[in-house]
């Protein structure tokens, strides 16, 4: 079966308040994270909360990486989405991880759009 895209969750614990805490510094991550993988980057939105934590959006051609800091706990829950065979999620979330310095990245992946043969596609009423 082949799928339309490829979906990483990741959890990166241990990283510098800093570095998770500066709204500047998120975004510069997050952009340089998907140009690392190869996508193409339309349009960027960030938060800062007060007192602390960042939360924001890189929309990419391919599709989008998001994040929300907790900076007082040192983690930061991130998801990369990427459609088709050029942008490689896990280059996106590997820049991630170093570049806020974490000890320790809990990740999966997760195919979305899974396109079978006509035989094989199951109808599921909900």
């Amino acid at each position: 079966m082949q799928s339309l895209g490829r979906h990483v969750l990741a959890e990166v614990y241990g990283c510098r308040f800093e570095a998770l805490n500066d709204i500047n510094r998120v975004e510069d991550i997050m952009v340089n994270a998907a140009l690392e993988a190869g996508a193409e980057v339309r349009e960027v939105v960030f938060h800062k909360f007060s007192p602390q934590g960042v939360s924001g959006v890189v929309v990419i051609s391919e599709s989008h990486l998001a994040i929300h800091t907790w900076p007082e706990l040192g983690y930061a829950a991130v998801d990369v989405f990427t459609c088709g065979e050029k942008v490689n999620p896990w280059d996106a979330c590997n820049f991630l991880a170093e570049a806020f310095g974490a000890e320790y990245v809990k990740a999966q992946e997760i195919s979305l759009g899974l396109i079978a043969d006509q035989e094989e596609r199951l109808v599921v009423n909900i």
